[in-house]
């Protein structure tokens, strides 16, 4: 993972040739507050096996004053600050003149609620670009110009994009082909067939009075697939039953 400035000694752009990790530009206002999540985990190890690049992009940087601005009073009057356009819109373009994207994502709370299915969907593109939004929000002039898509990681607000765009990272590049150990992992998780997952259980086979299910002890595939599948439909429809409609 880069946190670059200025378009600095950044690879070359992937586009057709799908044997080239997926490419992830985030611009953020608080870069370092993406950092550390990025080199830790699932996420590192895609890097580390070439699967993924990413990218972070200080908006600080294509600032047009030497403060280094990037927010505004909105027109109209009303509380907090609006992202302006002059530094999106600079970073944007300086990497489209090296980088030909599928998707320019904006992270917002009024974006259409994330779920698995847009996950898979969005890993199996090759360039994608996400935007942070921060303070009251950003410049709609923004979103007309160069956003595809909005996505909410749910009907809360938080103090900017920053953690939203880690979310999505994680869920979309856990599904790149190679990154899981066991690729029939991510196959299985809760949501991929609109149920919640099984309980799941290890050694040891009791703790403290608590016994595995005999089911999960038989060596009979077919019957532990059954009581799983039957397991996880009571689980859904007591919680999620709306997955269920």
């Amino acid at each position: 993972m880069i946190t670059s400035t200025k378009a600095a000694q950044r690879s070359l752009c992937h586009f057709g040739n799908k044997d080239i990790p997926m490419r992830i530009d985030i611009l953020s206002a608080v870069p370092t507050q993406l950092e550390s999540p990025l080199k830790t985990s699932i996420v590192k190890r895609a890097q580390d096996k070439g699967l993924v690049e990413i990218h972070v992009h200080n908006l600080r940087d294509y600032a047009l004053d030497k403060h280094k601005t990037i927010d505004d009073t909105p027109y109209g009057g009303g509380s907090g600050m609006v992202m302006k356009i002059e530094p999106i819109a600079a970073c944007i373009r300086e990497l489209q003149k090296e980088c030909k994207y599928d998707e320019f994502i904006f992270l917002t709370p009024d974006g259409v609620k994330l779920d698995q299915s847009i996950c898979n969907e969005l890993s199996t593109k090759e360039n994608i670009l996400m935007l942070a939004g921060h303070y009251k929000g950003v410049d709609q002039r923004v979103r007309d110009l160069f956003i595809t898509r909005e996505i909410s990681i749910g009907d809360y607000v938080l103090s900017g994009g920053e953690l939203p765009a880690l979310v999505l990272t994680d869920a979309i590049v856990r599904l790149i082909p190679g990154v899981l150990n066991d690729e029939t992992s991510a196959l299985s998780d809760s949501f991929q067939s609109n149920l919640l997952d099984a309980p799941a259980y290890t050694r040891p086979m009791e703790f403290e009075g608590h016994k595995v299910p005999d089911v999960l002890l038989s060596g009979d595939h077919a019957a532990i697939d059954r009581w799983r599948d039957e397991v996880a439909f009571q689980k859904t429809q007591e919680r999620r039953p709306d997955l269920l409609d």
